[in-house]
């Protein structure tokens, strides 16, 4: 028998196509793993997005109606002066930003209860004032319907959605 022998550059092309890449079957399967992947992802991530607006929301509340207690007890201890009539709860929740005189201070110094009012993480972004995306609670409105008025109460979200606990977001 007779070896007949190859020129080297055919057996360099032949060793090259071999290991040259990957197959379109290879490719295909990467492709729709991937593609799984990112359809576990995507919920997962919108999951992760929703549970922290609500963090930030509870925290927002917590931070608000704490200065609003803040403020009727500063009232009741005669620190902000009352005005008859009324329950002693601020009137607008700007006041908790930009102060109020304390009337047991010789120089009049003033007391503040927040250094920014934080937004409702669940509001439109175009709505520019942070007060306004909050919906404030009279004192004198019944809680199971609650409506503004000369004094804010209480404070809640205006949103409709349903947060991941089952309750909307506006009754938190």
């Amino acid at each position: 028998m007779m070896h007949v022998a190859r020129p080297i550059s055919s057996m360099r092309a032949c060793r090259t196509l071999s290991v040259r890449g990957f197959t379109l079957v290879e490719l295909l399967v990467v492709v729709a793993i991937m593609a799984v992947l990112a359809t576990i992802a995507m919920p997962l991530a919108e999951l992760s997005q929703r549970r922290a607006q609500e963090e930030d929301l509870r925290r927002s509340l917590r931070e608000i109606r704490g200065a609003l207690d803040q403020y009727k007890r500063l009232v009741d201890a005669g620190h902000i002066e009352r005005v008859l009539g009324e329950a002693g709860y601020p009137p607008s929740l700007q006041v908790l930003v930009s102060g109020v005189t304390d009337s047991m201070s010789p120089q009049g110094a003033k007391i503040y209860l927040l250094r920014s009012l934080p937004r409702d993480p669940f509001a439109p972004a175009d709505i520019a004032d942070p007060a306004d995306t909050w919906a404030a609670r009279s004192y004198v409105s019944p809680p199971d319907d609650p409506k503004s008025g000369d004094d804010v109460f209480d404070v809640h979200s205006r949103s409709s959605a349903i947060g991941s606990n089952g309750v909307a977001y506006r009754n938190w």
